[in-house]
């Protein structure tokens, strides 16, 4: 799990999504809860219609809260820039550079991820002018008790026009290594004063190099920053080496996109890095990357912004060659008790590799697992990705239910090469019988999007979950080869860099499915 720093580092960033607890979490917090609320700092332009912002709610514990309020206190900035409620939000004006906004729904906080609160729309007045700071305080109730507070920075600066060059095409094995340019465009009437490339790519995506002027986590490439200016009409260009991961899934495809903008503007994005980012994102400490055909000659850096994101993206698309699959055991349990006793088993499916199965930015789930209870025990706890299930049907309006006597479980997008995922089932011993069987099978059918199907074993996809198991049991694992589940860290790595990119707000890199699994390895 991260550490209460990262989550700090994401949110700061600002991560948006949705976000849910299990069935479990308690109407309101527990007392002991502690809370952080954090909304980014913006940089609007002059002469703009201005920005979309919304705030982060984390907390050390899952909790839902109930009729909430977030009030936001611009006063600083009262005449030069104003706050109103993004379409469908409950907001209302509490006298000059005050906005007060009612939350319709109970707000969902999740340990890992956090929740969300209302979207506001930061916008400047005539009056206006490039350079004009101020302070964003917010005060956040729930049941008029004061949950958390934050103070985040609003300026005003000047509006540039940024556009990512053509997408790209390359192809590669697995361990492989190639090539991609990285290039940007000012299309609009103003000099550009550097510019910041933040990276959105799959888990096979790799480099090795180290800039100075560029972050990365671990092998990941997440940010580099450019000092160079871009007159208008111009670009700047560079190259990447870049090197798939040995366990990439093959023949298939990865992604990867650049997302540019002005310092300004990942300033704002990353505004808590000092005291939490180094955990995550670090500097390369080798040469400078930069950009080529560009002017040296440098003046004072504008605060600037830009007023259209919508075409700062630039595609790479790595056809991957070669063949690399992957596979999948299910993971049973032998238990034993009294009658009344109540067991827990771990149950899911260990990827023996050689691939990774990466499904993050479809969100779509790597398999499809069915759960089978014992005979003479009754399922009294149930994970919350896990629906009753009667045939193929799953009621997934049901999910986390207990008392079924069979289940569909969605264990979420990613199952790295050598290691475990599982999720806890509790199983209440009804009638004690030697030998009480169920079944954990993965990789079943499935009329939805995603699966796995052509796993390079099928002889293993089925475990049983043995009760009371006579001298002899074959101890529940898949295929019956005595294999140990092992773990690691590559689970929280990917899924922490997923996170950090998607509340960078790149498009693609999607994590939502991995919030809501509690299939962990």
């Amino acid at each position: 799990m991260l550490s209460h720093s990262t989550r700090r580092w994401l949110a700061g960033l600002g991560v948006a999504g949705a976000f849910i607890a299990a069935s479990a979490t308690p109407a309101f917090a527990a007392p002991a809860a502690e809370f952080e609320l954090f909304f980014p700092d913006v940089t609007v332009a002059a002469d703009s219609p201005g920005v979309v912002r919304g705030a982060g709610l984390y907390s050390n514990e899952a909790a839902v809260l109930n009729d909430v309020t977030v009030r936001y206190d611009y006063r600083s900035l009262a005449g030069k820039v104003t706050l109103t409620g993004d379409t469908g939000n409950d907001c209302t004006a509490d006298g000059d550079g005050v906005l007060v906004c009612h939350e319709p729904f109970p707000v969902t906080i999740d340990e890992l991820y956090g929740g969300f609160v209302g979207q506001v729309v930061v916008a400047p007045t005539d009056k206006a002018a490039t350079g004009d700071e101020g302070e964003l305080k917010i005060d956040l109730r729930a049941a008029d008790r004061e949950i958390a507070t934050s103070t985040s920075r609003i300026r005003v600066g000047e509006g540039v026009d940024l556009a990512g060059g053509a997408d790209t095409t390359v192809k590669a094995a697995p361990g492989g290594k190639f090539q991609a340019p990285v290039t940007v465009r000012n299309v609009g009437s103003k000099d550009i004063d550097g510019v910041v490339a933040l990276f959105d790519s799959d888990y096979g995506i790799r480099t090795k190099e180290r800039f100075d002027n560029c972050l990365y986590v671990e092998d990941f490439l997440f940010a580099c920053e450019f000092d160079e200016k871009i007159a208008v009409g111009e670009g700047g260009t560079t190259t990447l080496n870049y090197e798939l991961a040995a366990d990439t899934y093959a023949p298939g495809s990865q992604y990867s996109n650049a997302w540019f903008m002005t310092p300004s503007d990942f300033e704002d994005l990353i505004g808590v890095r000092e005291d939490a980012g180094a955990e995550v994102a670090r500097r390369g400490t080798g040469k400078s990357l930069s950009l080529t055909s560009l002017p040296a000659a440098r003046s004072a850096r504008v605060v600037q912004t830009d007023t259209d994101p919508n075409n700062n993206f630039s595609g790479l698309t790595v056809e991957v060659t070669g063949k690399n699959g992957a596979d999948l055991a299910a993971i049973g349990a032998t238990l034993t008790g009294k009658k009344g006793a109540v067991l827990t088993a771990a149950l899911g499916f260990r990827n023996n590799g050689p691939a990774t199965l990466d499904h993050l930015r479809t969100e779509s789930d790597v398999t499809f697992m069915d759960v089978t209870v014992p005979t003479g025990t009754t399922a009294v706890e149930v994970p919350f990705d896990c629906a009753p299930r009667t045939g193929d049907d799953a009621k997934w309006g049901q999910a986390g239910t207990p008392g079924a006597a069979a289940y569909r479980c969605y264990p979420g997008p990613f199952a790295p090469a050598g290691e475990t995922l599982t999720a806890e089932f509790k199983f209440r011993i009804d009638k004690v019988i030697a030998n009480a069987t169920g079944t954990v099978k993965v990789n079943v059918p499935c009329e939805c999007e995603g699966g796995f199907y052509a796993d390079l074993k099928p002889a293993n996809d089925t475990a049983k979950v043995v009760v009371n198991a006579a001298s002899g049991g074959d101890g529940g694992q898949g295929g019956g080869d005595g294999t140990l589940p092992i773990t690691g860290s590559n689970t929280a790595l990917i899924a922490g860099v997923g996170a950090l990119l998607l509340a960078a707000g790149a498009a693609g890199y999607v994590v939502s499915r991995r919030r809501k699994t509690r299939f962990v390895a």
